[in-house]
């Protein structure tokens, strides 16, 4: 039922795309797929393991874009409205103007923090930092990627506007 999984995987190895991977799916309390391959050091010296982990990048942006999606669908938020309307603080340095389309589609210009945090984890704390900071480019103009904030973006328009955080 999985084989296409395996002959992928297998393939992205022998085409040279990946150096080491994993990948376990369960289905219904079930594995059903459990393979690793590769090595897990830039030599290229150590083989990977079955008990190697590994980063997951990016995979709870996707459910945060859905629970804005779903206060959007409850009438809560606007996608062409400015983010000013739900959190004033960020309209700081002329990003009065930026929907929170173009916010959830990383053109607010604010990538990141401009100072270091002690802590990047004190949610009001860093949410404060990014509505304060200025833009490195006109919001709306181009689009960079918020790698790291996107998820203090989405949980603070929510808090705003249902109380709740992701």
């Amino acid at each position: 039922r999985f084989r296409a999984v395996r002959e992928t995987f297998e393939a992205n190895f022998a085409d040279g795309g990946e150096a080491g991977a994993a990948v376990s799916i369960v289905v219904d309390g079930e594995t059903v797929v459990d393979l690793y391959a590769g090595v897990r050091d830039a030599a290229g010296q150590t083989p990977l393991g079955p008990d190697d982990l590994f980063n997951v990048w990016s995979t709870t942006k996707g459910l945060a874009a859905l629970c804005v999606a779903i206060a959007a669908d409850r009438g809560l938020i606007d996608y062409a409205a400015p983010v000013a309307r739900y959190w004033p603080a960020f309209a700081a340095h002329g990003k009065d103007r930026l929907t929170v389309g173009q916010l959830l589609s990383h053109q607010s210009g604010v990538c990141g923090v401009d100072q270091p945090l002690e802590d990047f984890f004190d949610h009001d704390r860093t949410v404060a930092r990014l509505a304060a900071s200025a833009p490195l480019f006109p919001p709306g103009s181009a689009s960079a990627y918020n790698a790291n904030v996107m998820g203090h973006y989405a949980s603070e328009l929510l808090r705003r506007t249902d109380g709740r955080s992701v």
